[in-house]
C-alpha cells in the first residue's frame, strides 16, 4: 500500500509529492521547496516518517518543479531523473529564476533518463511512465495501476489543463496526449497534479470544459 505526501511549496503554490510504501522507500517528485522552512518542512517529514529516498525525479522541469532539486540531490546523495528532452528547460532555470526575481540554487543535469514505456519500481511499488508532453516539450506523468494513482505534473487539473503558452508547449497535443494516454484510464484513477486538488479521470472526463 502506498502512502502519497503532498506539500504545497513556493510562490508558484507548486505540489511536491513523497510516494513511499511499507518498505520505508520513497521517491521525491518536482521538489518546490524553495527556502529552508520548506526544506526543513521536507526533511523533517522524512525523517519522522523513518522513510529512505531512493529518487528524485522531475514530470517536467519548469522553474516551479525545481527550486528543491539541489537540495534533495545534495541532501540524500540522489541523480535526478527526467526525460531528456526536458534538459534544455531545466537549462533555462537560472535565466527563469531571474526574469521572476527568485532565488535559485541551479538543479544538477539529469543524468537518469525515462521515456514511455519504462517502469520506476521502489520498495514494493511499481509505477509505468507515460509520455505527456503539450505543457512542456517532454513531460512524464507516472501511473500505478494497483494503487489506481496518478502523478500528472502540470498536464491535467481538476478542472483545466497546463498552459501551453511557455516554451514547448502546444494545445493540440496536450489535450490530444490526455485523450489517448490518461483519459483511457480507470475511471476512478486518482490524479496528483502539479498544481491545486486531487481529482479523478472520470470526474475530469465527465466535467473538465476543456473536453
Amino acid at each position: 500500500m502506498i502512502t502519497i505526501k503532498s506539500f504545497t511549496f513556493n510562490d508558484f503554490a507548486e505540489n511536491t509529492y513523497i510516494i513511499s510504501d511499507e518498505s520505508k522507500e520513497c521517491i521525491i517528485i518536482d521538489p518546490g521547496c524553495s527556502n529552508k522552512d520548506e526544506n526543513d518542512a521536507l526533511k523533517n517529514y522524512i525523517i519522522e516518517s523513518s522513510l529512505k529516498p531512493v529518487m528524485l525525479l522531475n514530470t517536467h522541469c519548469h522553474i516551479d518543479h525545481v527550486l528543491g532539486n539541489k537540495f534533495v540531490s545534495e541532501t540524500w546523495g540522489l541523480p535526478l531523473t527526467a526525460h531528456k528532452k526536458e534538459a534544455s528547460v531545466l537549462a533555462s532555470g537560472i535565466a527563469v529564476s531571474e526574469m521572476y526575481r527568485i532565488p535559485y540554487d541551479p538543479s544538477p543535469e539529469i543524468s537518469q533518463f525515462i521515456d514511455e514505456g519504462d517502469t520506476i519500481t521502489f520498495g514494493t511499488t511499481t509505477f509505468s511512465v507515460i509520455f505527456t508532453p503539450g505543457h512542456s516539450p517532454a513531460s512524464v506523468s507516472l501511473y500505478c495501476s494497483e494503487a489506481k494513482v496518478l502523478i500528472a505534473g502540470d498536464v491535467l487539473f481538476a478542472g483545466s489543463i497546463g498552459r501551453t503558452d511557455l516554451p514547448g508547449g502546444n494545445f493540440e497535443t496536450l489535450t490530444r496526449v490526455i485523450r489517448s494516454r490518461l483519459f483511457t484510464l480507470p475511471d476512478e484513477t486518482i490524479v496528483y497534479p502539479g498544481h491545486g486538488p486531487s481529482t479523478n479521470i472520470g470526474i475530469e472526463k465527465r466535467t473538465n470544459p476543456f473536453f
